[in-house]
């Protein structure tokens, strides 16, 4: 099955790559599903998904990614292990090179997702899901009453901390400059918000308390005056951005400047037969129910390229 050329390759096993898979696999297409270094993408380290519909109890983020995989390989889909080294776009069928070897297919759904931005704390991941988290419309409902910090100092931040002031008795924000990257009706907004505080110049040491499973505060430190402390906390939000994993299509795919790639109506890419779904080319939503929505899209997508332009 490895030489032969694939009628679909889909990168990605998020909600957006798994949907995609349910939906060729489903016109016969027998998609061949490629897991990368996230497999299951954001939800696998979500806990309880309860915006998610036909939950009304919520569910696990890995229990929804599992069932959609077993639904995809019900319908035919072939799943893979590999890392995209490089692709070349400029001709069908599309070689995709994973390094020991190389994939050709007629078309190509991009689902590859966007990575969190992390501090990259020992603590701060050993806590992700419990307290720490990179998504306050997923997980802001689960901390009412509490104070919640937020790390940022641009837009998303600023959204973040708004977003989290419907639930948190506090929302502090905390940056590590004193000026910031959002824009000024951003900032406006938040610093006229009467939940919510800023500590500038300040960054994150540790992540307390890792044995409790819980955030029960944050070791601080000013780095002008190099002072530290502990500040209580029972939540900390990461809203320090998204790096969308599409570096391996730069110079053939058109991307913003942060990266994302760019599609028109809805999923197509400047390259005919190759369309992106899901957090790699959606900035502004983000959520699961739109990563599959567009995943739906892209796989009808395909199955209408290859009808009109021959598998």
């Amino acid at each position: 099955m490895e030489n032969s050329v694939r009628d679909t390759v889909i990168l990605g096993t998020g909600c957006s790559g798994l949907t995609a898979a349910i939906y060729t696999g489903r016109a016969n297409l027998k998609p061949l599903v490629v897991e990368g270094h996230e497999p299951g993408g954001q939800l696998s380290i979500t806990t309880l998904v309860e915006n998610f519909p036909g939950f009304p109890d919520g569910i696990q983020g890995p229990e929804l990614i599992e069932h959609m995989r077993k639904q995809a390989a019900r319908f035919g889909a072939e799943y893979m292990y590999g890392h995209l080294v490089s692709a070349d776009l400029t001709q069908r069928p599309f070689k995709l090179n994973f390094g020991n070897k190389t994939i050709e297919s007629q078309t190509l759904i991009i689902a590859s997702g966007a990575s969190a931005r992390w501090l990259e704390l020992p603590s701060e991941q050993a806590l992700i899901g419990n307290g720490v988290s990179s998504c306050a419309t997923c997980d802001g409902f689960f901390f009412k009453g509490h104070p919640i910090t937020v790390i940022g100092g641009g837009d998303s931040a600023m959204e973040e901390a708004l977003f989290l002031s419907r639930f948190a008795t506090k929302v502090t924000v905390i940056h590590r400059r004193d000026h910031f990257r959002a824009s000024k009706i951003m900032l406006d907004r938040a610093r006229k918000h009467e939940k919510i505080e800023f500590l500038l110049d300040t960054v994150v040491e540790e992540v307390n308390d890792v044995a409790k499973k819980e955030v029960t505060s944050l070791k601080l430190r000013n780095i002008k005056t190099g002072k530290v402390w502990d500040f209580p906390t029972s939540a900390m939000f990461l809203g320090i951005g998204h790096i969308p994993n599409a570096k391996m299509f730069q110079g053939q795919l058109d991307m913003d400047q942060d990266g994302y790639l760019k599609t028109h109506d809805y999923v197509f890419t400047n390259v005919p037969g190759v369309f992106a779904s899901g957090d790699v080319q959606d900035r502004r939503y983000r959520q699961a129910i739109t990563a599959a929505g567009t995943g739906c899209a892209a796989a009808m997508e395909v199955e209408k390229f290859l009808e009109e332009h021959g598998g």
